[in-house]
């Protein structure tokens, strides 16, 4: 369960147990320059936006709106809010391993400068996702469209960064087998998830809903990894990672909020591991080429392969290569040939005789995948 700890509690930074489902209390800049350098999977940062309010908000019923007025909101001017934006965002790329990513969501008051700063400072964006509201507040004063939607950016820590995790895979099956897009629809934080105080108020203006986090965990993480939240607030991505077998390190400096962070937190049941597993994307699957079925036995040179109408029958050499009509090419090659088109995949267009019926060359390549795993651990 998670801790509260000072800054100058803190042991030595080798000691990952120390910081680890951890929230620091203190300024953000100072506690990421106690933690471990490249210690880090993912951030989710959620920085003041910078409102620039001037007066009360009013409703047409002369209500008052409860708009995002707390000091950690306020900077002087642009130039001081920039200032403090690179700075965060230089700790936290100190702690970012070269594999991980980061997302920082922001509104129209903010996520331009905070884009161009990451961009200067050597971040490679590599999405921007739009969070549209299904509950979005009104423009009360009628002098501008509604604002419906914040800015995601997500972005790697550099431009050559290799390896960090995107699971496709997850997000195409649950989007009904169809490419994740950009833009997400949820509803604002509202109901029982809200937190109140003991006299029914906000304990957070700002909080985020649970479902947003857990998508962006769910498509940027993998179950085991660590997640910084530098602006931990009332502890969404503490309660989302804990729920989903991730790990966190959030730092907050309001007491109130640690306060209500490590309640929700305490309260969370975490999923169980049948049900945190990740689909797995085909580019994280080992390469199999055709030639290793014939040397583990899994198929024999002579051995006929046929389409699934069996228009085409092509006969397997002892070197992988197929051979029809004179011809010898690979398997994705001949399978282009014979049905003339300029590419083809051959795992899937060629089949062998199991008994009675046909069965694809990438069940072969499956067995063969599991057998290399079986091997390896």
């Amino acid at each position: 369960m998670s801790a509260v700890r000072l800054l100058d509690d803190l042991l030595p930074s080798s000691e990952k147990s120390d910081w680890i489902d951890t929230i620091l209390k203190g300024d953000c800049v100072a506690a990421l320059e106690k933690l471990p350098e490249h210690s880090v999977d993912t951030i989710f940062a959620d920085p003041p936006y910078n409102l620039q309010l001037n007066g009360d908000l009013h409703r047409p019923d002369q209500s008052k709106v409860a708009a995002v007025d707390d000091h950690w909101d306020r900077f002087d001017d642009f130039a001081a809010y920039d200032a403090f934006t690179r700075a965060w965002l230089l700790a936290c790329r100190r702690v970012l391993k070269p594999t991980g990513t980061i997302w920082v969501i922001g509104s129209y008051h903010n996520i331009f400068r905070v884009g161009a700063a990451m961009q200067d400072l050597g971040f490679w964006i590599l999405n921007d996702v739009v969070w549209r509201k299904t509950n979005p507040m009104p423009n009360f004063r009628g002098r501008r469209f509604q604002n419906a939607h914040e800015t995601m950016i997500w972005a790697s820590r550099d431009s050559n960064a290799k390896g960090y995790t995107f699971n496709y895979e997850a997000m195409k099956a649950a989007n009904d087998d169809v490419q994740m897009r950009s833009d997400w629809l949820f509803p604002i934080c509202t109901g029982g998830e809200r937190l109140k105080d003991e006299n029914g108020d906000k304990v957070h203006p700002t909080q985020k809903p649970e479902a947003l986090l857990a998508r962006v965990m769910l498509s940027s993480t993998q179950p085991g990894d660590v997640v910084l939240d530098p602006f931990f607030g009332s502890g969404t991505t503490g309660a989302v990672a804990r729920r989903l077998g991730r790990h966190f390190v959030g730092i907050e400096r309001e007491q109130a909020y640690i306060d209500a962070a490590r309640a929700r937190i305490a309260a969370v049941e975490p999923l169980g591991e049948g049900e945190l597993r990740v689909i797995p994307g085909k580019r994280a699957e080992p390469r199999v080429a055709f030639v290793s079925l014939l040397e583990s036995g899994l198929i024999k040179s002579g051995t006929t392969l046929y389409d699934t109408r069996r228009r085409w029958a092509a006969q397997v050499r002892a070197d992988g290569t197929l051979f029809f009509d004179g011809q010898a090419a690979s398997i994705h090659r001949m399978g282009a040939k014979v049905q003339g088109l300029d590419a083809c995949n051959g795992w899937t267009f060629w089949h062998y005789e199991d008994g009675a019926k046909l069965t694809p060359i990438d069940e072969l390549r499956r067995v063969a995948r599991q057998q290399m795993a079986a091997a390896g651990g």
